[in-house]
């Protein structure tokens, strides 16, 4: 594979057999979908010096699709995942929305700032 000056594009795909995780999904099928991550040693062992944690997973549906919401959630178990999961995802979609607005003032500001003269294009 090539770039576009020409010289190959150097990605390392090494496995890092020290941040391996096994990933289960739950999901009750409508809004919510939850990864728990737990952490395991090479050989698929669990590794109980590390970590598990949960990453909440959902949709917002907008008139120009779907657009995905991600947030860990704090959480040991399974139970508390899914009670932090509406908060999570309330807060996520505040940042989404907030980044939208954002996106659309830059876009009305460009658009505001040119120069518009009839017949020239």
């Amino acid at each position: 594979m090539s770039g576009n000056s020409g010289s190959p594009i150097n990605i390392d795909f090494q496995v890092d057999r020290k941040n391996l995780y096994r990933e289960e999904t739950i999901t009750d099928l409508k809004i919510a979908s939850i990864q728990k991550l737990t952490p395991i040693h090479p050989d698929g062992s669990n590794d109980p010096s590390r970590e598990t944690f949960f990453v909440g997973n959902t949709q917002l549906g907008t008139p120009h699709g779907p657009v995905p919401i991600q947030a860990r959630l704090e959480a040991a178990t399974m139970d508390q995942a899914m009670d932090a999961f509406p908060q999570a995802m309330e807060a996520e979609t505040q940042k989404v929305i907030q980044q939208f607005q954002k996106m659309e003032t830059e876009k009305k500001q460009s658009n505001d700032s040119r120069i518009i003269v009839p017949g020239v294009q």
